[in-house]
């Protein structure tokens, strides 16, 4: 009977977890096509990081890195990248997908390491480790793939290629990408306890 129990709670948790995922990516896709109107730089603000710190607090790391991995695809399908990739595709590739899936995990670890001491804190950490981990990765990939062009570009502006990447590239996207994940925290912790409370939730 126990065991009966058992793989009962199971069985919900995975249904759960499929269902949750399953919503959250359909999320990720849509906020990014969402997001293509909303420029302040070369590119779009990103809107889908709080659903990426969601997933990976609710399902683990794992997933939050799939939902990144899967934001990175938008990014591409979107066209959002079209400027790199005609520079070098292997890079613009690899740049977009790393940065999304790590933004995930890295989030997803961040909670999972503070979840015991307090939820709120570990929401708010993870909420700023996403678009840092994005941001990070991203001028990562710029002096990696396509320095060569970007400090040419920053020459002719009469910039250094780091203050010319954070100006141009980076901008104010980040501070609003941040300022965004924050001010979202609080229903995002709600989100977060009530669904822990249905993975708690006996069969």
């Amino acid at each position: 009977m126990e065991e009966t129990k058992k793989n009962s709670r199971w069985d919900l948790k995975k249904t759960l977890t499929v269902v949750g995922v399953g919503l959250l990516t359909a999320l990720v896709v849509v906020l990014q096509f969402v997001s293509m109107g909303l420029r302040f730089s070369a590119f779009s603000i990103t809107l889908t990081l709080i659903p990426i710190v969601v997933g990976a607090a609710l399902f683990g790391w794992k997933w939050g890195a799939w939902l990144g991995f899967v934001f990175g695809v938008a990014v591409l399908l979107t066209g959002d990248a079209a400027a790199f990739l005609a520079l070098n595709i292997p890079g613009t590739i690899i740049t977009v997908l790393l940065k999304g899936a790590m933004s995930g995990l890295c989030a997803g670890l961040a909670y999972k390491l503070l979840e015991k001491k307090n939820v709120i804190v570990a929401v708010l950490v993870a909420s700023i480790v996403a678009p840092v981990v994005n941001t990070g990765i991203f001028v990562l990939g710029c002096y990696v793939f396509f320095i060569n062009t970007i400090s040419a570009q920053a020459t002719d502006a009469g910039y250094g290629t780091f203050a010319f990447i954070i100006l141009f590239y980076v901008g104010i996207n980040f501070l609003i990408e941040l300022g965004t994940n924050l001010i979202l925290n609080a229903p995002a912790v709600t989100i977060i306890n009530l669904g822990k409370k249905l993975f708690k939730k006996p069969a």
